[in-house]
């Protein structure tokens, strides 16, 4: 008696939910669906005769079904065998009967998928959450390809649609006389399709069955303007040119990086509102700063933050601003390589090399102490101390921007020890980010593992060392024949013509950069040592080159430090004010501290004054962090409240450089060289 009552509330909810029941019958049977399910209204005999009336509708859209296929498989038989029409038409009647088809056997499967659903539903329990949870994800499965399928008949039919309207201009054309302007145009519009048929990538046909490749839910969002009216032909027009916004169902938003059609030309004005708004706000911001005495780029952070996601909000393309500001960090690190001799490098490789390693030691070894007694991860512990055991470069090479430094005799200068440990640090940057990957799979595994990780670990090092001696040997090659025979080169044909020189330069920085980015090594890396290269050509081609490219340099410095500006949030500064600087000033200090102790290990005693000044622009923490912090909130090695800790903390350090900066600078350096420093 249960299995019948069963089967019977199970026919009277799935049966008439056919393609062909219309809203108000659904309605009617739900209703009548309840009222027997509760046992609230009918008799027996109602209910039997309403079943028998929806099991015999259901099998009589069935054999209506199977009566149209026979039709449309005789349909295409009849017009494969017609020779009046040509092969083109032939495939296009074909291929409309086959879209029908699809679209009947479509429709009967949605029925028992729906029917197979609900079965699954009612079978599990609404207690498990997991079990509904692996139902909601199946359901999501399903309408998913079945909106995919549906997509891809909607552009079926388009393609139809196109084909038959064309179809029946070519016989309006066939019936009348064309003059030769209709004939040119013609043959214009014929060349026309077959080139977007050639550049047409089909991209999402392509790449719909690649493994890893998922069904998402998007919605598209139109900009909401204004004056409506005024602008309404303009949103039309971007609603061609597919410009709209895409949002998936994790809040990512997305905008239209490649069109379908390569030939109408596309400007992303989300993305030129921003930097316009950048630029004009940054001015003010700097101004203001260089007013009360404090470096021109916290007044660019400070635009960040007003125009970011704490602020007005108002940034909508921030990955593409991010993006542009990397050029910023590229070009910076060229002109430091510029300004730092390989001669000046030769003489503090040793202590370049030497102290970075020792730090980032020394930071791990006191990072696993406190996570030890903090009761943290091992992982996690290691990752926060390499964060904050890096410095930022752009910002030292700010402070030294313009400098004039001379070497005593005997002694060594502090700038060249300062930038080749940066460099160093740069250099440990790429080697973390290759081992990243490794660190995440040892938060997983067992302690039985443990062995191969670390293997891998020494592994992946041994490949760094490698591509680092590549690279060096690389240099040391284009030092020797290339780079002289192709600045005179870029110099000649550049005589009165900058571009020329500015544009070969460019490539050259992007050159170097690539090849470090191909040998897995830091892409800073790269921008550092074309500059260094080309500055070992004279002084004479330092200065020319250094005209050319600062203002490319500044422009972009502005976007990179906005950019970083984008990722502070005042609002939780704020509230964890107070654990936040004792956490930001134990950071600076105790990296101030490891700084002093290392240098005082390496340093010769004739040069023991400069660990002070170098030591004071190693104690805040690098930009990257926030690079670095994403990647590992998305794996999973941090949490949310870690990673918002260290970009806060980053922020608050970026902030106390300048003051710790010139406090060592009053201290350790004489008073002319002083004043070029500050």
């Amino acid at each position: 008696m249960k299995a019948t009552g069963f089967i019977s509330l199970w026919t009277l909810v799935s049966l008439p939910c056919g393609p062909l029941a219309n809203p108000a019958e659904r309605e009617d049977v739900v209703k009548h669906a309840i009222k027997l399910h509760r046992g609230k209204g009918a008799v027996i005999t109602q209910r039997k005769q309403w079943v028998l009336e929806s099991c015999r509708k259901l099998s009589g859209l069935l054999r209506q079904k199977n009566v149209v296929l026979n039709k449309l498989k005789n349909a295409i038989r009849a017009v494969e065998k017609d020779a009046g029409l040509s092969d083109e038409e032939k495939l296009f009647q074909v291929h409309t009967f086959e879209i029908f088809q699809k679209e009947l056997n479509e429709s009967e499967n949605s029925v028992f998928q729906a029917i197979h659903g609900l079965q699954r539903a009612l079978q599990g329990d609404y207690k498990d959450v997991v079990n509904m949870k692996e139902s909601s994800r199946q359901r999501l499965e399903a309408l998913r390809e079945a909106a995919i399928k549906e997509e891809m008949e909607y552009v079926e039919l388009l393609a139809a649609e196109k084909h038959q309207a064309e179809a029946l201009k070519n016989m309006q054309h066939q019936n009348k006389s064309l003059s030769m302007l209709d004939e040119i145009l013609e043959d214009v519009r014929k060349a026309a399709d077959r080139l977007e048929e050639e550049i047409e990538e089909h991209a999402f046909d392509d790449n719909k069955s690649v493994r890893g490749v998922n069904f998402e839910a998007v919605l598209r969002v139109e900009e909401d303007e204004a004056n409506s009216k005024r602008n309404a032909s303009k949103r039309e027009v971007e609603d061609d040119l597919g410009l709209s916004m895409l949002i998936d169902s994790q809040n990512n938003q997305y905008i239209l990086t490649k069109p379908r059609d390569a030939t109408i030309p596309r400007a992303d004005h989300h993305f030129i509102k921003d930097i316009v708004t950048i630029g004009m706000l940054s001015l003010p911001c700097g101004w203001l700063c260089t007013t009360i005495g404090l470096p021109t780029m916290f007044g660019y952070i400070i635009c960040g933050v007003l125009l970011g996601p704490s602020g007005l909000n108002s940034i909508k393309s921030i990955v593409q601003v991010e993006t542009l500001g990397e050029f910023g960090v590229f070009f910076t690190l060229f002109l430091v390589g510029l300004e730092f001799s390989p001669e000046r490098l030769r003489k503090v490789w040793k202590i370049s090399l030497q102290g970075p390693c020792y730090m980032t030691v020394l930071m791990i070894a006191f990072g696993l102490l406190w996570g030890h007694l903090l009761q943290i991860r091992p992982t996690q512990s290691v990752f926060i101390s390499t964060c904050l055991s890096l410095s930022s470069t752009p910002l030292v090479s700010r402070f030294l921007a313009g400098s004039v430094r001379g070497d005593k005799e005997g002694d060594i200068d502090y700038s060249s020890v300062l930038l080749g440990m940066l460099v160093m640090q740069d250099v440990q940057l790429g080697l973390f980010i290759a081992v990243m990957p490794t660190l995440i799979q040892a938060g997983v595994s067992t302690y039985s593992s443990i062995f191969k990780e670390i293997l891998r670990i020494l592994i992946l090092i041994g490949q760094i060392l490698f591509s680092l001696a590549a690279v060096f040997l690389l240099c040391l090659v284009i030092k020797t024949y290339l780079i002289g025979p192709y600045y005179r080169k870029l110099h000649t044909e550049s005589k009165g013509n900058k571009e020329i020189l500015i544009l070969g330069i460019t490539a050259f920085t992007f050159l170097m950069l690539t090849i470090t980015e191909l040998l897995d090594v830091s892409m800073e890396l790269g921008c550092f040592l074309a500059g260094a290269l080309i500055s070992s050509q004279g002084h004479m081609v330092t200065e020319e080159i250094m005209c050319c490219i600062e203002p490319i340099r500044d422009f972009l410095a502005i976007i990179f430090f906005a950019s970083i500006g984008l990722h502070v949030f005042p609002t939780f500064v704020i509230y964890e004010l107070t654990v936040l600087l004792f956490l930001t000033l134990s950071v600076v200090i105790m990296k101030f501290v490891l700084a002093v102790l290392v240098l005082s290990l390496i340093l010769p005693k004739t040069s023991q004054y400069i660990k002070w000044i170098v030591s004071a622009g190693l104690a805040q923490v690098s930009e990257f962090s926030f690079v670095l912090g994403s990647r590992a909130r998305r794996a999973g090695i941090i949490s949310r409240e870690v990673y918002l800790l260290i970009l806060s903390v980053t922020t608050l350090s970026l902030l106390l450089a300048p003051a710790l900066w010139r406090a060592a600078i009053m201290k350790c350096v004489p008073r002319p060289e002083r004043r070029s420093s500050t």
